[in-house]
């Protein structure tokens, strides 16, 4: 009952974080994957020179981001989410149109920022600073824009790519972006005050303060999380990036392999809710260390997995990674570096994570040219998450204790 009214005395924001993330799967690596034979055979690339272009791309993107991903910190949401939405709304259109490989890097490039980029940090920054006390909670609904663009978008896509011509489908997701941006102004009509600009309701992170970016990447904790932040999105890139490659060595219909998706999307939203409850309850930095395990023994399975099955299985276990990480390490920063300049200390993490989605594509698919097949790069990477939940947990571990009492 207490959730239900949560859910209704907050349905306005809420629902503008949804519509946040899930605008954001037009610019997610899941999404443009969809099309990587269709885009390869366009412009004769290899998987390397299609991984190359997308690592480029997306390594400009995350070194935008850093100036960029700070302008949460200066603009309300309804009015910076106007001109990301028609800006990658205009990227889509590029996508339809672009000509050649060369110019493909900027298409790309305009994807991964406004997509990946700016509505991710924009749905994860309005949440934790509109919410304190029940920031798991906001946090873990508002993600379930990504879940169901996970679920919905493949499968409605491929549907629709055995009829339609790849260039128009892009088209149609222009439009679909172009639809929520009156929705996106009428919800947030009387957007509430970002706790940026409400002192009496900013939440403190270590030490009792509100923390710098400077500050903040001058502190050890922060080198500490590099493999938290940059393990679900360089190899979960890689994961859906590579899924025609990975269908075509197990011997998998692409269909076959993007039906399991609702589940990979039930594990993800199931454990989502469950990780904002375990937020609220019991803190934070009790959660973030353990997000990493499920992605390592996910890579694992699907790694030895010889059926859809067991890639099913396999997805179902990533999806619990997800649904933790998309929550946890969100609330993370404002937890430990209060919420006054959230925006860009999110912005320097949002950076290195949309890098590390471009590390994925570039070296899984440059060592798939030299004879390496993904499921054998699985077995490593699995490792590097285990590593990372390992050093996760030794450094919140020595830092929580700088946390204020009510953290």
């Amino acid at each position: 009952m207490v959730y239900l009214r949560f859910l209704i005395d907050n349905r306005l924001f809420l629902l503008a974080g949804f519509l946040l993330t899930f605008t954001s799967s037009f610019g997610q690596t899941y999404f443009i994957s969809l099309f990587a034979g269709e885009i390869k055979g366009t412009f004769g690339l290899s998987d390397g020179g299609w991984g190359g272009i997308y690592t480029i791309g997306t390594t400009l993107s995350a070194v935008t981001m850093i100036w960029a991903g700070a302008l949460t910190d200066r603009f309300r949401v309804r009015h910076l989410s106007f001109w990301v939405m028609a800006m990658l709304a205009l990227a889509c259109v590029a996508m339809a149109l672009v000509p050649n490989g060369f110019l493909l890097v900027f298409v790309i490039y305009a994807l991964r920022l406004m997509g990946q980029g700016m509505l991710s940090q924009l749905g994860a920054v309005a949440m934790s600073r509109w919410f304190i006390a029940t920031r798991g909670r906001a946090l873990s609904l508002s993600s379930m824009g990504f879940a169901v663009g996970q679920a919905l978008l493949p499968v409605v896509f491929v549907g629709l790519l055995l009829t339609t011509d790849w260039r128009n489908l892009w088209l149609l997701a222009a439009v679909c972006v172009g639809v929520m941006i009156p929705v996106m102004q009428v919800l947030l009509r009387q957007e509430r005050t970002p706790q940026s600009m409400a002192g009496d309701t900013q939440s403190l992170g270590m030490g009792g303060q509100h923390w710098t970016r400077a500050q903040m990447l001058r502190h050890p904790l922060f080198y500490i999380l590099i493999p938290l932040v940059l393990g679900p999105s360089t190899w979960g890139t890689a994961l859906f990036f590579q899924q025609v490659h990975l269908t075509e060595v197990k011997g998998w219909s692409l269909v076959s392999y993007v039906a399991l998706m609702p589940a990979f999307t039930l594990s993800s939203i199931a454990f989502t809710f469950i990780t904002g409850w375990a937020i609220d309850r019991f803190g934070v930095k009790w959660v973030v260390p353990f997000q990493m395990v499920p992605f390592g023994i996910s890579f694992l399975v699907l790694a030895y997995a010889d059926t859809i099955f067991m890639a099913g299985v396999g997805l179902l276990i990533f999806g619990v990674g997800q649904g933790m990480q998309g929550t946890a390490t969100s609330a993370l920063w404002a937890v430990f570096y209060g919420t006054r300049n959230l925006g860009a200390i999110k912005a320097a993490a949002a950076a290195l994570m949309v890098f590390g989605s471009a590390i994925g594509p570039g070296v899984t698919g440059a060592l798939i040219d030299y004879g390496v097949d993904f499921p054998d790069q699985m077995i490593p990477i699995a490792f590097f998450y285990f590593g990372g939940a390992l050093m996760a947990g030794l450094g919140i571990l020595r830092y929580q204790r700088d946390l204020p009492i009510t953290a």
